[in-house]
């Protein structure tokens, strides 16, 4: 294959146009409020995003390299084929349930990020626990939009992948430097418009070409390949189950999803925006689904990529690109490539941005310099953006399967954080000595149970482990997340049980998580609002106009008890 001129040119016309519409984002947030709300501008947006940008970028947010490449790798790959393409399904699925459930409680409390309420009921040191997962679950998700970015763009121009991933990190990484989420915004909204138009234009193109055999007969019959519908067999059940409940309720407590909730004008708007991002999935899916049906309905002999498949050139992770390439005209192949590959970054930024974020604010200034300026906060998340964009980077040019980084971003989100997030927002009573075990217990059971793309071999073998294929087939993952669930509710009761009833002193309080329940270590909303740094209003209530009251939502009300009452907040609310 040669070096393409054209195609550059299109890498580099599409790469300027991004560039450019996030630095004169970065310009208007600077310019559109005062020095003291740069820090909430850069986290949340200053709370104003609408319906219009908002759904773009939440949206955006899951569709990305990692959605579509690995959605048409998914439907191309003989055995798998289109019913184990679970994300479109199961990411629109996670997003409707965040909705529906999780949107008004967060937004309607004003947090700033997806940790501020585990550092207000569990403390600060959970906090700092329950980042890592988030933090290692951002890495993997953004190495995997990295991963896919550079594919596309090593077949567009024949450049060597290394150098077009590390190219892309760093204009991502860039444009997110300078903006923080206003800049994320709205290149999101010409990231969308260019995927979804570049990717509808090239299916026609590719569909005509004489070495595409009809997709709907290619869908149950046996041509060049297995039916691109795939199957589940009966022995995959489970698994199958296990994967599509962990995409499902693992694709909710992600901060990248969080930040576009807390930027929402008010809590109505937030879950209005989810509903629109789950319809967007959706749609933003379908393309892709196509040009995997096709990659697995083409005899490549025909075509000039060579005398095999793309599947035994190991390369059915960029089937995608190579269909643009090799099945459509050259224009339509550069315009379609070029698209997508400047589309493809909009999930990355919003995971380096997210990290940068959660470790600013729960990490660098509730845990450790409460009184840190608002200058500061800023630099720290610039520099943190930086570091979290080499890091995915790295993680990117290691990357064997886009799928495969996808399921193992989202296993710690979902085994860890999801069961935590369902205590701290809707079980009465969870302390820190519950999260703490719960955490513990499902980090126990999932490293266990094996993962095969970190060549970690299993401890436990559930049944119907087959040792042939080294997998487990039991739906060990979602056991871990219930175990973590239940024990964080069975050891919290325990607790609250023996030092009310005095079986315990409350010199053994160590966690001061029941006893010592408002001391200092407990982040709650008297100690995030008594800092000159931290603006009042992000514990406000929102527009009345656009959300219900609190009391109507399923919220965690003794843990919120001591915070609706705060002295700070009540003379707050009087002025």
């Amino acid at each position: 294959m040669a070096f393409h001129v054209a195609g550059l040119i299109a890498i580099i016309v599409f790469y300027l146009a991004i560039l450019f519409v996030g630095i004169w984002a970065a310009w208007k947030t600077k310019n559109s409020g005062s020095d003291g709300d740069r820090r909430e501008a850069i986290i949340v947006g200053g709370r104003d995003i609408g319906l219009l940008v908002g759904g773009f970028t939440m949206t955006a947010t899951w569709v990305g390299g990692g959605y579509i490449n690995g959605t048409a790798e998914a439907v191309y790959v003989p055995g798998y084929g289109l019913a184990w393409a679970q994300a479109p399904i199961g990411y629109a699925l996670s997003l409707v349930v965040g909705g529906l459930f999780f949107a008004k409680p967060m937004r309607s409390k004003g947090y700033v990020t997806m940790l501020d309420p585990f550092q207000q009921i569990y403390g600060k040191r959970m906090g700092g626990l329950i980042f890592i997962p988030a933090l290692m679950g951002e890495m993997f998700w953004a190495a995997a939009i990295f991963s896919a970015l550079g594919a596309t763009i090593s077949v567009i121009i024949d450049v060597n992948i290394n150098i077009s991933v590390a190219i892309s990190a760093l204009v991502a990484t860039l444009y997110t430097l300078v903006g923080g989420l206003y800049s994320v915004a709205y290149t999101d909204v010409v990231q969308l418009f260019c995927i979804f138009l570049g990717l509808w234009i090239s299916v026609p193109f590719a569909m005509s070409h004489p070495a595409v055999t009809d997709i709907g007969y290619t869908a149950v019959h046996s041509v060049y390949q297995e039916p691109w519908l795939g199957n589940i067999k009966k022995p995959d059940i489970y698994k199958w189950i296990d994967n599509f409940l962990l995409l499902t309720l693992g694709g909710i407590p992600w901060q990248a999803y969080f930040q576009r909730v807390l930027s929402s004008s008010s809590a109505t708007y937030a879950q209005v925006l989810s509903f629109l991002a789950a319809f967007g999935c959706l749609v933003m899916a379908v393309p892709a689904v196509l040009i995997g049906a096709i990659g697995a309905s083409t005899d490549w002999n025909q075509t000039e990529y060579g005398d095999s498949d793309p599947k035994d050139n190991y390369e059915a992770d960029m089937i995608l690109p190579i269909v643009l390439q090799y099945l459509c005209p050259v224009y339509i192949s550069f315009f379609g490539l070029g698209a997508v590959s400047a589309a493809v970054m909009s999930s990355a930024d919003s995971s380096i941005l997210s990290a940068s974020s959660m470790f600013a604010r729960n990490i660098y200034q509730l845990s450790f310099r409460q009184s840190a300026s608002d200058k500061e906060i800023v630099w720290v998340m610039r520099i943190t953006i930086f570091v979290f964009g080499a890091a995915a980077t790295a993680m990117a040019l290691l990357a064997q399967s886009v799928y495969g980084l996808w399921y193992l971003s989202s296993d710690l989100v979902y085994i860890i954080i999801f069961p935590q997030l369902l205590c701290v927002l809707f079980i009465k009573g969870t302390n820190t000595y519950g999260a703490v075990a719960g955490y513990l217990f499902g980090v126990i059971l999932r490293i266990t149970g094996g993962e095969p793309y970190l060549h970690l071999q299993p401890l436990i073998f559930y049944p119907g482990w087959d040792q042939e294929q080294q997998i487990q087939r039991f739906p060990f993952k979602t056991l871990a997340m219930l175990t973590s669930f239940f024990t964080n509710i069975g050891v919290s009761y325990l607790a609250k049980y023996l030092f009310e009833s005095s079986t315990l002193p409350p010199k053994f309080d160590f966690l001061d998580a029941v006893v010592a329940k408002h001391s200092k270590e407990n982040m709650d909303k008297a100690t995030l609002v008594k800092s000159d740094n931290i603006v009042l209003n992000e514990l406000a209530p929102v527009n009345p106009r656009h959300s219900l009251t609190l009391s109507s939502t399923f919220t965690n009300k003794e843990a919120f008890s001591d915070i609706d009452s705060s002295p700070d907040v009540s003379a707050a609310e009087d002025n």
